[in-house]
């Protein structure tokens, strides 16, 4: 299971990469520095087993805001004599910038973990800081699914008193 963990955030990271390397100049993009990963495993009838690993992380543009959510899954079907059949699939989805203006920007990224009991419409939660590297300026954003349609989403401008 460790070794999974590894290959995922692996797969992660160099996917990551060669999407910046395809965009822009890599010093305009950030990956965020809280990948997570979490695995589960099942059984299936026949003694098979199958052990999942999905792992997602954001890649953002210091320069516009604009970011990626990127997410990685390797799946594992196996008996008790051998491998049986491995998938994998991965993606990245372009949002929405955070401020209108470009700028030289900083940020930090959490999600909730599926499954988790504060999800109550679907997968989770999403919470985004965004600051201004040449201005006192701080945005919190939230990121909520409705489970009714799209996902819910606001940001807030901190007032730094």
């Amino acid at each position: 299971m460790i070794r999974m963990r590894g290959v995922c955030k692996g797969m992660v990271v160099a996917g990551l990469m060669a999407l910046a390397s395809g965009i822009a100049q890599a010093d305009e993009f950030k990956l965020s520095q809280n990948q997570r990963i979490s695995c589960g495993r099942g059984l299936a009838p026949g003694k098979l087993s199958t052990a999942t690993c999905r792992s997602y992380a954001y890649l953002f543009n210091a320069t516009t805001s604009e970011y990626f959510r990127c997410s990685v899954s390797l799946s594992m079907t196996r008996d008790a004599k051998e491998v049986i059949n491995v998938q994998t699939d991965g993606s990245c989805s372009k949002k929405a910038r955070i401020f209108d203006t470009d700028g030289a920007y900083s940020f930090d990224v959490a999600e909730t973990e599926p499954p988790n009991t504060n999800s109550f419409f679907g997968t989770g939660g999403v919470a985004l800081w965004v600051s201004d590297d040449k201005a006192r300026k701080l945005r919190g954003c939230v990121t909520i699914p409705s489970g009714i349609g799209p996902d819910v989403s606001r940001c807030v401008d901190m007032k730094l008193e």
